[in-house]
């Protein structure tokens, strides 16, 4: 029988992001709820592209958070849902549906923009005391980008995959 061992947290990565992401998404939530708003934190993301680039589609927004055509679906169903966003065809490709915010989405937004200000100074001050880890995590990103974590488990793993 062979014996297992356990592994260093130090290194647990995901386990680490993961953590500091639901932290981080509590205390937003506790904020949100100060405020008397009902607001999902997941859905920053995507309104703050719509105020900053206006109308986008699904795959524009995917493409400009870097993540999944299907997350940002996900999402949109989501906001279309508590009518903060709503979707239209695209003119020039029926299969193309462009998100556009609603006027309930553009009160959410004015309403919420001076909590997103406090967020971002707060996640100013948090970076500096923290020695810079969004410079961190842009090198985690690229190293990944470079060769992803499936890759380097397999390589280790099985050799050249």
């Amino acid at each position: 029988m062979a014996e297992t061992r356990g592994f260093s947290d130090k290194t647990a990565i995901g386990k680490r992001l993961r953590r500091l992401s639901e932290l981080i998404d509590r205390d937003a939530k506790s904020l949100y709820k100060e405020q008397g708003v009902q607001f999902e934190q997941r859905w920053f993301g995507v309104l703050n592209e719509l105020v900053v680039n206006g109308p986008m589609t699904v795959k524009e927004l995917a493409q400009a958070l870097r993540i999944t055509h299907a997350s940002v679906s996900e999402t949109r169903r989501s906001l279309e849902a508590a009518n903060i966003i709503v979707a239209t065809a695209d003119k020039s490709d029926g299969r193309q549906r462009i998100l556009h915010l609603t006027a309930k989405g553009k009160r959410l937004v004015d309403t919420l923009s001076p909590l997103w200000q406090a967020l971002e100074d707060a996640s100013i001050e948090l970076n500096h005391e923290a020695r810079n880890v969004v410079a961190a995590l842009d090198r985690l990103d690229a190293a990944l980008e470079r060769q992803s974590l499936y890759e380097r488990v397999a390589r280790k793993l099985w050799g050249d995959v």
